[in-house]
């Protein structure tokens, strides 16, 4: 790895998948640990972090219909659970050492801050990790659209979307054993593929702002540091 890593301020989206590790549902106590591993290294390295937390491990407003539910009531049940994966990660961090702000798209009293930029720039440069839960505050938009607004927001210079595959592919790698992977790809092939890498409206931000992304898999020690390192890791869509 470079003296020097590549990129100083970085956005982690982190899927309710990933958090759930193998269980598919949940929050995988071992996941937590490992996550929390890769991030105090990140700091380690003079690196200021941000992260977004999804809330898949439970409820996804897409789901609205299977439950019986109304689209919008299942978007503020994916909301409040994306505030509990954010809890159970910050108490981890803090166990670890690692100083920690969290901070909310939607109201929830004392149990965390209401999000505000000019307070989370603040504990950027004051050396915290800052966890962004509650997505964006309203139906109809998903985690990775919140985590492509918060990246823009506090001027990240690029986000890491980790996830439980080692990068992008034209087709479904379960599903299909000869699918190809991309090194890169640009924003505009990612939308006309119609590639499932982040929701149209997230891609689109990105690419109106030039903002690049990597998506790679969380479960392999090390990609995160390689990631802002300069090393080639995952698939980087610029």
């Amino acid at each position: 790895m470079n003296k020097r890593p590549t990129y100083k301020r970085i956005l982690i989206k982190l899927s309710g998948e990933v958090m759930a590790g193998g269980r598919g549902v949940g929050i995988e106590p071992s996941e937590l640990r490992t996550l929390a591993e890769e991030i105090e290294e990140l700091r380690g390295l003079k690196v200021e972090v941000a992260l977004v937390t999804g809330g898949g491990n439970l409820i996804r407003g897409a789901q609205a219909t299977a439950y019986d539910l109304e689209r919008v009531t299942a978007d503020q049940l994916g909301m409040l659970t994306t505030i509990i994966n954010g809890l159970a990660l910050r108490d981890v961090l803090e166990k670890r050492g690692v100083p920690t702000s969290i901070q909310s798209a939607v109201p929830v009293g004392d149990i965390a801050a209401l999000y505000v930029r000019s307070h989370a720039l603040k504990d950027l440069r004051d050396g915290k990790v800052i966890i962004f839960v509650g997505g964006t505050g309203n139906p109809y938009f998903t985690t990775d659209t919140a985590a492509s607004l918060r990246a823009l927001e506090i001027g990240a210079e690029i986000i890491l979307k980790a996830t439980k595959v080692d990068g992008v592919y034209d087709s479904d790698p379960v599903k299909n054993p000869t699918a190809m992977k991309f090194d890169t790809i640009s924003y505009q092939e990612v939308l006309q593929r119609r590639l499932r890498v982040m929701d149209a409206t997230a891609i689109s931000l990105c690419m109106d702002h030039q903002l690049p992304l990597v998506v790679f898999n969380s479960g392999v020690k090390g990609s995160m540091r390689r990631i802002i390192g300069g090393e080639k890791e995952g698939t980087l869509i610029h």
